[in-house]
Parts: structure tokens; C-alpha cells; sequence
């Protein structure tokens, strides 16, 4: 990988599913590559301080083996649901502290600009989101299940934001 190459990890929180999506950055040519993506899920029948750890566990393992250089993470906005709210915002500081463990860049993102960044529109559904990440990472079909999808936006978000933040 070149000097102007990073891979970048974008996450999706949450404890009963955690999207993750890796694509390489080049920063040369602004062009982004898919390396891979899927989901992390918890055992729902265990206790959230369990969850928590087996999605630590996973995490860690994933980012052991891809080695990223920069990680994102979808910030939390607005919930309905406030016990909701809070099991993302464990699960994103499970995140959160892999990244600083691990030494890594580490930047969040809200909803809106992600949409806006994948889609050139805050507003867009889900449908939208996947459709465009397929369509910027040039695959055959949409990634599935959706909070894959969006890991891999929030991965896209970055990748276009990643020259100003590097400014800042």
C-alpha cells in the first residue's frame, strides 16, 4: 500500500448489530476501493455489559486483522427511543476506545453529512444511501443488510472529508 493509500473502517453502531465497512482511500487520486464489509451481532438473550464485550472482542480482531488507518464512526443524533440512545452511544464508545487503543485516526460524522456526502442530499432514504454506496464502489448489487451499507457510507463520508480534517 502506497503512502498515499489508507484503509479506512467505518462503523455503523450499535450492540445488537454493528454494520462495519473497509474501503482503501487513496489520497492521490481521490478514488476508493471496497475491501470488505458485514455486520457484528450480539446474543440478545445476554446482559448489555456482555454485548459490550463481544462486540469489543470482534471489533478488535477485525481491526487487528485490516489494520486501518482511519476510523469512522456515524455520531448519534436523535432518537425516539431512549433506552435506544443509549445502548448506541455504549456501543459507539466501544468503538471510540478501540480506536484510541489501537493509536488510530478517529473522526464521527452525523447522519446528515453522510447522506449528504454519499448522496449529495441530508434528506435521502435508506434506499438512496445504498443504492449510491453500490454505484461509488462500482458493485454488482447493493450491500446488504443495511447497517453494512451505512458503515460503508459513513467509510465514503470520510474518505471525501478526509484533506479538510487533515487541514483542520
Amino acid at each position: 500500500m502506497s503512502n498515499a493509500s489508507k484503509i479506512i473502517l467505518g462503523i455503523d453502531p450499535g450492540t445488537a448489530r454493528m454494520g462495519w465497512g473497509l474501503i482503501n482511500y487513496n489520497d492521490s487520486n481521490h478514488n476508493y476501493t471496497l475491501v470488505d464489509y458485514g455486520v457484528l451481532e450480539t446474543d440478545s438473550s445476554l446482559e448489555d455489559h456482555l454485548r459490550l464485550k463481544d462486540l469489543y472482542t470482534a471489533l478488535d480482531i477485525l481491526i487487528k486483522k485490516h489494520n486501518p488507518q482511519v476510523v469512522a464512526v456515524e455520531d448519534i443524533f436523535y432518537f425516539k427511543n431512549q433506552k435506544t440512545l443509549i445502548t448506541v452511544a455504549q456501543a459507539r464508545g466501544v468503538v471510540l476506545l478501540l480506536a484510541a487503543k489501537g493509536g488510530k485516526v478517529c473522526h464521527s460524522f452525523t447522519p446528515l453529512q453522510i447522506k449528504q456526502a454519499v448522496t449529495g442530499y441530508g434528506q435521502a432514504d435508506k434506499k438512496q444511501v445504498q443504492t449510491m454506496v453500490k454505484t461509488l464502489l462500482k458493485l454488482k448489487e447493493e450491500p446488504k443488510p443495511d447497517d453494512a451499507a451505512d458503515a460503508l457510507a459513513v467509510a465514503i463520508c470520510c474518505a471525501h472529508s478526509l484533506n479538510m480534517l487533515n487541514k483542520l
